[in-house]
């Protein structure tokens, strides 16, 4: 009987961190398919040149993911809460005291969380056209927006901040869907449009008009 070779534990630990986790290869296939976003849109990318990019096989990258349609929209989904919720709360906590620079700060978290990663949005705005699942996933994101800046709108007029006028939910859709045609313009630099360092400005200019009946509430 041949006598067993004896593995060493620092040959064990080599070998385990040689090997690719499911995390490492769901990261490689996001990362491919942002550089590839970042040169043409995603009907010009098939999931070979993603799976090539990424390091592998057509087949694997199946088992992580049934579509390239559905790699840009797990991005998404990730992209916008993980970026935005913190100074969400942060404005918040602030907008009572000082209503400019807590929409600021709010407006300007969603705005750099899109723009810092153009081309995930040019694609899902893209995807949105053909595809009802990014349909309804955007859905649920203006849905959730519109939820959260109604209520800023009722606790503002309960206070007394903010005066009565129309529903606060009408009103923080009409702002939501505003902000996104108006970012969306400068994003890709539409004519007309407004530059993209002074997106942030005129949308808070406007906000405060329209919650508050002036650009700078007491």
């Amino acid at each position: 009987m041949a006598t067993p070779v004896k593995t060493s534990p620092s040959q064990v630990r080599r070998r385990r961190s040689s090997r690719v986790s499911g995390d490492d290869r769901e990261r490689a296939i996001f990362q491919s398919a942002e550089r590839l976003l970042e040169e043409k849109p995603l009907s010009e990318i098939s999931v070979d040149d993603i799976a090539k990019g990424a390091g592998i096989s057509r087949p694997t990258f199946y088992f992580y993911f049934p579509s390239k349609d559905a790699v840009v929209l797990t991005i998404v989904e990730r992209m916008i809460p993980a970026q935005t919720a913190k100074s969400r709360d942060e404005a918040l906590a602030l907008l009572a005291e000082d209503p400019r620079a807590g929409l600021t700060l709010a407006l300007g978290g969603l705005y750099e969380a899109i723009r810092g990663r153009k081309a995930v949005a040019m694609a899902a705005t893209e995807l949105r056209a053909t595809n009802q699942e990014a349909r309804d996933q955007w859905g649920r994101i203006m849905e959730e927006w519109v939820s959260i800046v109604a209520a800023i709108v009722e606790e503002e007029r309960d206070r007394g901040a903010a005066p009565q006028g129309a529903s606060a939910r009408d009103l923080a859709t009409a702002l939501v869907q505003m902000n996104e045609r108006v970012q969306q313009g400068a994003l890709t630099d539409e004519s007309p449009s407004i530059p993209e360092g002074r997106v942030i400005d005129v949308l808070v200019e406007i906000w405060l008009r329209a919650i508050y009946g002036s650009a700078e509430p007491s």
